[in-house]
């Protein structure tokens, strides 16, 4: 990195570094707090059991799954919550998500109050319905 003029550092084209350094999955568990790294431990078993074909891998940053090389599902921690992104199909489990604060694409949900493992299997299966259909 060099320094701008205004003395702060600037990132160069093509100089890619990755902000939290984590390369697995477990690696960006273990940096977690007890609490959150069981919700989402739980969770990653969750989506191994609904499709166990699917790729671990970390993609923007967070933990994912792959599935015959496309994208399938994403999952992470933030401050205050802990976040399963299942892309667009969220909109179809409002009434079923009505418990958890939503947004286009994401589920949030607290680590003492997770998602019912039942949910995020409908939830994986809609999203691999909707990945094949492309």
């Amino acid at each position: 990195m060099k320094k701008a003029r205004t003395g702060r550092k600037v990132k160069r084209a093509g100089t890619a570094t990755r902000a939290k350094g984590h390369s697995t999955i477990d690696a960006y568990l273990a940096a977690l707090s007890a609490d959150k790294r069981a919700a989402l431990e739980r969770l990653r078993r969750t989506i191994h059991a609904a499709a166990p074909r699917a790729e671990e891998c970390i993609s923007y940053q967070i933990p994912a799954f792959r599935l015959d090389g496309r994208m399938l599902v994403w999952f992470g921690a933030g401050k205050n919550h802990c976040a399963f992104y299942p892309g667009g199909v969220v909109d179809a489990f409002k009434t079923e998500l009505r418990d958890f604060r939503t947004s286009k694409g994401t589920v949030r949900f607290q680590p003492d109050h997770p998602l019912p493992a039942a949910l995020v299997r409908k939830l994986v299966k809609a999203r691999i319905a909707k990945t094949a259909a492309r």
